[in-house]
């Protein structure tokens, strides 16, 4: 990862120059005077698109929407339930420092690809332009529909986390209430509701609410941890980091330990959130890739700092397995009802943020995708608002579905979960199709578009890691979380993947094979002669 490079000075260059550069692999362009305006202007006529979105973004507010998204250190209290039963403290320690590890060679090759080519379609634009030209379309097509799947569960997922925090305040006053399921999916649906406003009619607050967010998930962590360290009475070291203890049901802790991999990439997912508002950033090339970087280290190190406190300071195990929220125990624990409340709140507030970022992740990949006519109904979902240049159909659309998603927890004990998996099986799903192919052409020698924010000689080791990890995780996805399993606790997200998958390649047989754009027919240097610029 230290092989990083980063060409930020590049000449501003006309439209023959810069396609000449965009083909050369891993070569800097001169160094000189930098424009970012004339920079993000020829990375979109390369790419053969229209700008849409005015680039509000900055280096601070996308760094704060990539940050608040993946909220690791908030993510490891609220979402690692799991990782307790398989491997006990120490086993989740341990998993959770071998898994960012792996997970960060992912998050390496995902930031290179978007130095390449800085696009709202992200993933799906990727395997377009990078994949075999035999296979380009439909392979880019089903990278589309799953990248879609993915970040819909991913906004499900958070929605359903913030409504169990409502129940948690709660708890801290009257420990025995408890919502029914219906009203789980009403206020569900009640905080998908909020959120549309955030991403549409207050669109144009959201850069400012980034950098407050950022701060926020600083200053929160500083917060949180203090009171808990200096209150909270202690687990032992060796219970922490020694002690592996298997109550999943599976019959070895090796089995148990690679399962929780799963939640703990959930709690670093989210590098690529950023991507899918490339066009909507200022110097796209150079600065999406560096915040995908280092936010992804800053989260990892905050969430390893706070994982380390929460072990040590949540109580004994079996209280943990037995509590349907252990992170409201380790709160408790510092004696202070009105502490916890307030430990509660700051914690609400930050991934309910975490949402307004998410929905405009998932709104804006509906809407890249629909603009290349991936989606039923893309000249709708596609259509840009004029007044606030947002794309408010897909806003709505990406909330109905969400809606649709929030029902799965009506029929499931471990809805969380099931959403869980389904959100890294959709995303991980294309980062494998991506990622391998532009390791394909690594090792065919083919010519890659110039990335400012390279992997350089280290390129081809990382990516083919990334692929195996990527493919390696996608098979733990798929398994239950314990056993013995029902109906009613089984892992329905491979069913779930599936049957979208199915309706997918259906959909392209019928109506997608004819009228999908695949985004390298737009691209400049392999667009047929007579192309022009392509927009919603």
């Amino acid at each position: 990862m230290a092989a990083v490079q980063e060409y930020g000075h590049d000449h501003a260059m006309g439209t023959k120059e810069f396609s000449q550069v965009a083909m050369s692999p891993d070569k800097p362009s001169s160094p000189g005077p930098y424009d970012p305006a004339n920079a993000d202007a020829n990375d979109m006529h390369r790419l053969g698109k229209v700008q849409e979105f005015h680039r509000n973004f900055g280096l601070w507010s996308a760094l704060g929407f990539v940050s608040i998204y993946m909220a690791t250190w908030e993510f490891v209290l609220v979402s690692l339930s799991v990782g307790f039963a398989n491997g006990g403290f120490a086993g989740l320690f341990w998993c959770f420092i071998t898994t960012v590890i792996c997970y960060g060679t992912i998050v390496a090759s995902l930031a290179e690809m978007e130095s390449m080519a800085p696009t709202s379609g992200g993933q799906y634009h990727w395997v377009s332009e990078f994949a075999p030209e035999k296979y380009q379309k439909v392979l880019s097509y089903a990278s589309g529909w799953m990248s879609t799947l993915g970040w819909l569960a991913s906004v499900a997922s958070s929605t359903y986390v913030v409504t169990i925090q409502v129940e948690s305040m709660i708890n801290v006053y009257a420990p025995d209430w408890t919502f029914t399921s219906w009203q789980i999916t009403l206020i569900m649906w009640a905080f998908t509701l909020i959120t549309i406003v955030f991403n549409t009619y207050a669109a144009g607050i959201l850069p400012g609410l980034e950098i407050a967010s950022l701060v926020g998930h600083i200053a929160g962590f500083v917060v949180t941890l203090v009171p808990i360290l200096v209150l909270a009475p202690k687990n032992s070291a060796r219970e922490v980091f020694v002690d592996f203890q298997n109550n999943s049901g599976y019959s070895s802790v090796g089995a148990a330990y690679l399962l929780s991999q799963v939640t703990v990439i959930y709690c670093n997912l989210g590098s690529d959130s950023v991507v899918h508002i490339s066009e909507e950033v200022s110097d796209a090339s150079l600065t999406v890739p560096r915040c995908m970087f280092w936010s992804y280290i800053g989260n990892v190190l905050m969430g390893i700092v706070m994982l380390i406190a929460m072990l040590f300071c949540i109580g004994p195990l079996d209280a943990v397995l037995e509590s349907d929220v252990p992170y409201l125990l380790l709160f408790n624990n510092t004696g202070s009802p009105a502490l916890s409340l307030a430990l509660n709140i700051i914690l609400f507030l930050l991934i309910y943020s975490g949402n307004v970022t998410a929905l405009a992740t998932c709104s804006r990949e509906v809407w890249a995708f629909s603009r290349d006519k991936g989606l039923p109904f893309s000249k709708w979902l596609g259509h840009m608002n004029p007044r606030f240049s947002i794309p408010f159909n897909a806003v709505y659309a990406t909330s109905v579905l969400v809606a649709v998603l929030c029902l799965i927890q009506l029929g499931s004990t471990l809805a969380f979960n099931i959403i869980v998996s389904l959100s890294v099986l959709g995303l991980l799903s294309t980062y494998m199709l991506s990622i391998g192919c532009v390791l394909l052409k690594r090792l065919r020698h083919e010519p890659l578009p110039h990335a400012r924010w390279s992997l350089g000689r280290w390129g081809t080791v990382i990516n083919a890691f990334a692929l195996f990890y990527s493919a390696f995780i996608n098979v733990f996805c798929c398994f239950p979380t314990a056993l013995p399993v029902g109906l009613g606790d089984a892992n329905w997200s491979p069913l779930i993947w599936v049957a979208v998958g199915i309706f997918s390649f259906v959909f392209y047989v019928v109506y997608g094979k004819k009228t999908y754009t695949s985004p390298v027919e737009f691209v400049e240097g392999r667009k047929a002669a007579g192309v022009g610029l392509q927009s919603s």
